[in-house]
């Protein structure tokens, strides 16, 4: 009983450690990122090894990307755009996560 316990304590744990680097973004326009385009809709958004991994249903894309955290919770997901509906930055509602595409021009405050 024991063994089982701790068996199913270490799969949710492992679990939930997966599930907290992927995030939830919706596009509500098609949108560019690094030279590839995603179409408008929901899409999961995991880093691995320094790149974003991207994904609706079959559709998996990597990115060169990389991890920042803010100081402060974001208060709802933003996507940041730089011009002609290329993808920079995403910052996730409720957590200090915005992941930043290698390829984009760094955003300065106040922008």
């Amino acid at each position: 009983m024991k063994k089982t316990l701790l068996l199913s304590f270490v799969a949710l744990a492992a679990t939930a450690f997966a599930a907290s680097n992927t995030f939830k973004m919706t596009l509500s326009q098609d949108s560019i990122v690094e030279g590839k385009t995603l179409k408008a809709g929901d899409y999961k958004v995991s880093l691995e090894n320094g790149n974003a991994v991207i994904k609706q249903g079959k559709q998996t894309i990597e990115v060169p990307a990389r991890e920042e955290t803010d100081a402060n919770k974001f208060p709802t997901t933003s996507l940041i755009y730089e011009d002609q509906g290329k993808l920079s930055e995403v910052r996730f509602g409720g957590t200090h996560t915005k992941i930043l595409f290698e390829g984009a021009s760094p955003m300065s405050a106040g922008q």
